[in-house]
Order: structure tokens, then sequence, then C-alpha cells
């Protein structure tokens, strides 16, 4: 039941991988003229926002509930995506640019080599900390933290796509592929920012709970269901990293009010051990009365 403990120094760390992959990506890109390269140092400037956005959220997300905000803070992670949805536009807007010019006038690559080895070391330095905030990410269950981690291991499979493009311009000699390669990037930036808003404004829209965890709710209140007990219209929602669960408890009419509010004590110490960060709501109704058969009011 407690507030989640801070969550925003994993996205320090994205922020730094970010920056040490844009130095590196501009590095190559100075050395060789590639406009492929240049794409991908713009994805790591977007992936550096996106990453201070993620940071902004979780700061307000490990906030305790307050007067304001009974319910706490835990939606806010779903901003940043609004913020790195933007950036995702501006940035494969500039790639376009670069790369429709790169088409119309196409240049010879220089260091093809020393470039694309620098690439390599950029990639792997993405790789390694995008496995770590998604492996944290879904560990707490963070929207932010997740999403950082798919859009920097995107961006090991875009610089993976960068330096094949690159490396067959310097085999080939048709300079236009490097431009080819560009806008493709593009392309594939738009798809992820598109997916991770998309995902996003789902969670704040209030969508039910996941699947496997609606199960486990199911079940810890068969536990409960007896002779004479009952439950009725269980809705969930989910809040960043917070479940909700409200529901109808159907108990015989002549249990007195302390037996009935034992009984839901006890199931809400059940949910509670069940599923984490659960905020459960129980409604106490007399099981023989019709009017106890009515859903929440929508």
């Amino acid at each position: 039941m407690t507030d989640r403990r801070d969550l925003s120094r994993w996205a320090l760390v994205s922020m730094a991988a970010a920056i040490v992959t844009i130095v590196l990506k501009t590095v190559a890109w100075q050395l060789t003229g590639s406009v492929g390269l240049l794409s991908d140092a713009a994805e790591s400037v977007v992936n550096l926002v996106a990453s201070v956005g993620a940071f902004v959220a979780l700061r307000i997300a490990a906030r305790p509930s307050d007067d304001d905000h009974n319910f706490g803070h835990s939606k806010s992670e779903y901003f940043s995506a609004v913020v790195e949805g933007v950036m995702i536009v501006v940035a494969a807007s500039f790639i376009c640019y670069s790369a429709i010019d790169r088409l119309i006038h196409p240049e010879e690559l220089e260091s093809v080599g020393l470039g694309l080895g620098i690439s390599v070391i950029a990639s792997v330095v993405n790789g390694l900390v995008a496995w770590k905030l998604m492996s944290v990410g879904r560990a707490h269950r963070s929207a932010a933290l997740e999403a950082d981690g798919k859009h920097l291991l995107t961006d090991v499979w875009t610089t993976a796509g960068v330096i094949v493009g690159v490396g067959l311009v310097a085999i080939t000699g048709w300079a236009r592929l490097d431009a080819l390669v560009a806008i493709a990037v593009a392309v594939n930036i738009i798809v992820v920012g598109w997916r991770l808003v998309r995902d996003s404004t789902m969670g704040l829209m209030d969508t039910v709970i996941p699947a496997a965890d609606r199960a486990v709710v199911d079940e810890v209140l068969d536990n409960f269901r007896s002779a004479g007990v009952d439950f009725h219209d269980v809705r969930t929602r989910e809040a960043g990293h917070v479940r909700f669960v409200q529901l109808h408890m159907l108990v015989p009419g002549d249990w007195t009010v302390r037996r009935g509010h034992d009984l839901a004590e006890e199931v809400e110490a059940a949910l509670y051990a069940a599923v984490d960060d659960l905020r459960c709501t129980i409604h106490i109704e007399p099981i023989d009365d019709p009017r106890s058969y009515e859903p929440w009011r929508r």
C-alpha cells in the first residue's frame, strides 16, 4: 500500500548513455559525412530529450498522495511520451530533409571504417542500457522506464541498419543508398513514436489491469466465496504502476456491520498480498436484496 520508491535515477542512466552516444555518433558522422549516420545521431538526441521527460515524470510519480491528488501521481509517467512524440516528429523531419537533399546531391563518404567502428561502440552502450531499463521497468511496472528502454533498443537496431547501409555504400559505391537508409530510419522513428504515444494514451484512458493480474484477483475472491458470501460487479483500472479494484461483497443481511467489515479486511489483505501496488474498494451489500445486484454507477 506504500507509494513506490523513486526510480528516476534510472532515467539519469539513460540520459548519460544518450549523451555518450550523441558524442560518438556525431564524431562518426563528421568523419564519414554520411547522412545515415547523421540521422542516427539525431535519434540519439531524441533519446536524450525522452530521458529528461522520463526523469521528470518518474520524480512526480514517486510523490505520495496529497490533498490535491488523492489517488497519487502515478499517471504522470504517461505524459513523458507526449514530449517524446513531439521530439520524434522533429527528429524525423530533420532526417528526411537531410536525406532528400543528399538523395538529390549525393556525396562520396570518407573514413567509413573508423566511423562505423565508433557507431558500433555507441550501439553497444545503448544496448546494455536498454536491457537494464526494460528489466527495471518490467519489475516495477514503470511505463516511462520501459518505454525509454524500448526506444533505446530500437536505436540499437536503427544503428545496425545504418551500419549495414553505410557499409554497402562503401562496397558498391552507390552514394544515394546512404540517403535511402536515412529515410528508412526516419520512418522507423515515426512508427516507434506512434506506438509509444498510443500505449501511453491507453493508460490515460483507465484501461483494465492485465489479464494475468485479473486472473489472480478472481482466484483470491473465489477462495472467499462460500455459502452466503459472494462478489459482484468487479471492476479494475490501471494508472501507471498502480492497479485499482472495486467490487461489491454480498453477505447475509443479518450479519452485523463488524462481521462484514472483518471479512472485507481479510479480502483486502489477501488481494494486497497477491497483487503488488493494488488499491481496493469494497462495498458491502446484503445478498438477499435485489438492489445489491445493481452495477456501480457509470
